[in-house]
């Protein structure tokens, strides 16, 4: 398969999830859309990805490439082509499918305890432990299925359309270069001062393993992805 991947931001990249791609034999293109290369057809792919990035929905909505990329998703919802998205690529998925997206009452940085929904069809431990970065959250669509909430964020993900279509809030993909590469040169979210869920810059990068225990999550997460409209 080849996928495109939509990145908004040079310090917020595709991180471990290229490196499965390339692992699985997939090939992959990333777009770079904040520095100003047009969003590509989805004609041209067989899967797309919308990463995350420092933009808020109201924020960017004068955007005139955020515009574009809104359509895409539309296009890529209304296909039979397997989407996801992380972060603001979730936020972005969930607008589109007419979800209230909107600032969460309090930050979540670092590593949190995110419990598996009861009916979530995504194959992942009933409790695990992932990486966050957001302040913004989302409702859960029409017909989709919640994925597992945290502490701070009642839904950390849904599935929509049979799982083609996947959100997390979450970031399975995140490496220890990909979260120091934040670090240095991303602010935090908004609040992240005051907020019990923020963890500072030490302890998101204390425990190496913590990025090992992604890997095979991820690995759960976009096999089953694939898998949704393979025939």
């Amino acid at each position: 398969m080849h996928l495109h991947l939509l990145q908004h931001c040079p310090h917020q990249g595709p991180a471990r999830l290229a490196d499965w791609l390339t692992s699985m034999g997939h090939s992959h293109t990333v777009f770079y859309l904040h520095a100003g290369e047009l969003t590509p057809r989805l004609a041209d792919c067989d899967a797309l990805v919308v990463l995350d990035g420092p933009l808020a929905i109201d924020d960017a909505a004068a955007l005139s490439w955020l515009r574009q990329e809104r359509k895409l998703i539309e296009r890529a919802l209304d296909s039979s082509k397997p989407l996801l998205g992380i972060g603001f690529g979730a936020r972005l998925i969930a607008e589109a499918l007419g979800a209230v997206v909107a600032r969460g009452t309090m930050a979540e940085t670092g590593w949190h305890r995110v419990d598996l929904a009861p009916l979530s069809p995504v194959d992942l431990p009933d409790t695990f432990e992932a990486f966050m970065w957001h302040r913004d959250v989302f409702a859960l669509p029409d017909y989709a299925l919640a994925l597992g909430r945290s502490e701070a964020s009642p839904l950390q993900g849904f599935t929509w359309d049979d799982g083609r279509v996947v959100a997390l809030l979450c970031h399975l993909e995140a490496t220890a270069a990909s979260v120091t590469a934040l670090l240095d040169h991303q602010p935090a979210p908004l609040g992240s001062d005051t907020s019990p869920h923020a963890q500072d810059s030490a302890a998101m990068l204390d425990d190496p393993k913590r990025f090992d225990r992604l890997a095979p999550l991820l690995d759960r997460v976009l096999s089953q992805w694939l898998r949704s409209t393979a025939s």
